[in-house]
């Protein structure tokens, strides 16, 4: 049964974004508790069971130095370019996405192809690199483990009367917003069919913004009518 494997990393929603050149020979994938053991009374243990630890993904294959046959992609990179990606995305202090797709084909089967998929944020932990002797292939680890969104949550106290007299409260949360994994731009180009308010409703969530770039790139009113494509506008913080 033929298995088409494909690992797939990108950054601030596939913004900037390359599949792994050469697939791993495995992929480690460790799901551990996150519980505490202790001693009781006599000298026996118990164990305090808790939620489960992030999940961690890691892999070890190389950057190839040429188009060898079994490069899975189309679009091979140099490869300073894949390291200089990944230390970036290191530095940026934010999640990226790790997609992993692993499909068999049945050979004259009319059934529909069988998926196994990975898709998740998770954070480059670890990224180790060295050259291979005698090529010019650089052999790599590198470790992710999963990222949870999170958000402040604003709780509501409420106090009433029961029928006795007595005070009862109660606490009710607001529902949390979905995260958002892109990065709010601080510049934007201009594309085709593009106006000031339109740029400030899409970047800025507020059309009526866009006298706040129109200042801030000091642009003329006869300017903002005929804006150019491929110009770049600051936007306000």
């Amino acid at each position: 049964m033929p298995t088409e494997h494909a690992i797939l990393l990108s950054y601030n929603n596939q913004e900037e974004a390359f599949r792994i050149p050469v697939n791993p020979p495995e992929l480690s994938i460790k799901e551990a508790g996150d519980g505490s053991t202790y001693k009781i009374v006599g000298g026996d243990e118990i164990n305090a069971i808790q939620s489960r630890k992030l999940t961690e993904i890691s892999f070890s294959s190389f950057f190839p130095g040429q188009a060898y046959p079994f490069v899975n992609t189309d679009e091979l990179l140099p490869i300073p370019e894949y390291i200089a990606l990944i230390t970036k995305w290191m530095d940026a202090k934010r999640p990226i996405r790790f997609i992993y797709s692993a499909i068999s084909f049945e050979p004259g089967a009319q059934k529909s192809p069988q998926e196994i998929a990975i898709n998740m944020p998770v954070t480059i932990e670890e990224f180790e690199w060295k050259p291979v002797a005698g090529t010019s292939d650089i052999e790599y680890t590198i470790t992710f483990k999963k990222y949870v969104f999170y958000n402040a949550v604003q709780a509501k106290v409420k106090q009433t009367t029961t029928k006795t007299g007595a005070k009862k409260t109660t606490t009710t949360k607001a529902k949390a917003k979905r995260p958002n994994e892109k990065v709010k731009p601080k510049s934007v180009k201009v594309k085709a069919g593009d106006t000031l308010w339109i740029i400030a409703k899409k970047n800025l969530g507020d059309g009526s913004r866009y006298k706040e770039i129109q200042t801030l790139n000091k642009i003329t009113n006869a300017q903002a009518k005929r804006l150019k494509v491929g110009q770049v506008l600051r936007l306000p913080g």
